[in-house]
């Protein structure tokens, strides 16, 4: 009888311990699975921001010159504003005023363009403004403002980037605090100058 119970038990056992072995199995089977389709979208994310950062580059090449080391659009107009000033109207002539929104509207234009072909994504159009060093304390402040003046100059004229484009504006100074030279020009009056950076929005790339 004592033997019977054990075999009665060990076969139950055996029985509990191959039915744990297949749900382990299925359950392994399922998080794999569900690894290499997390792992499939994050590339096919990647592949999609890294193909809408090369489109970036094609943005007219008449205003902009793109820099492959800093992954930025310099644009390409000479924006010679008055020391201390940030007045777009007041210190920069009729021609260059004229040429700030063409290039705008090569913006605007690649926006739209690349919404055509990735209607799901949004962006950052970020304008970053640079300032000459001299003797003037407030340079940070000076090229932010710069930068806040082509937006507004933008607005003015009628450009709209479209509710997919997000406009962030930023001031780098005149370099002193970093102490890098990053992005900056051996002639000083060179640097007085607007960078351009278009990004897909983080996290709203699907």
């Amino acid at each position: 009888m004592k033997k019977k119970k054990e075999s009665f038990f060990w076969a139950s056992y055996s029985d509990l311990m191959t039915s744990l072995f297949f749900i382990m199995l299925v359950l392994f089977i399922l998080s794999i699975t569900l690894l290499n389709s997390n792992i499939k979208a994050k590339q096919e994310q990647l592949d999609k921001i890294t193909e809408i950062e090369q489109a970036t580059k094609n943005i007219d090449s008449t205003y902009f010159w793109y820099s492959p080391t800093y992954k930025k659009h310099i644009l390409k107009i000479n924006v010679n504003f008055k020391k201390g000033s940030s007045e777009l109207k007041n210190d920069i002539d009729s021609l260059t005023l004229a040429g700030l929104k063409k290039a705008g509207i090569s913006i605007k234009d690649f926006i739209e363009k690349i919404s055509e072909a990735h209607p799901e994504v949004q962006y950052l159009l970020i304008i970053e403004g640079q300032a000459s060093r001299d003797d003037y304390k407030y340079n940070y402040e000076l090229s932010y403002k710069r930068a806040l003046a082509l937006k507004d100059y933008w607005e003015k004229t009628g450009l709209d980037f479209g509710e997919k484009c997000e406009v962030l504006i930023s001031g780098s100074g005149d370099g002193t605090y970093s102490g890098t030279g990053f992005m900056r020009e051996k002639d000083e009056p060179k640097n007085q100058r607007f960078l351009i950076h278009i990004l897909p929005k983080p996290g709203i790339v699907k």
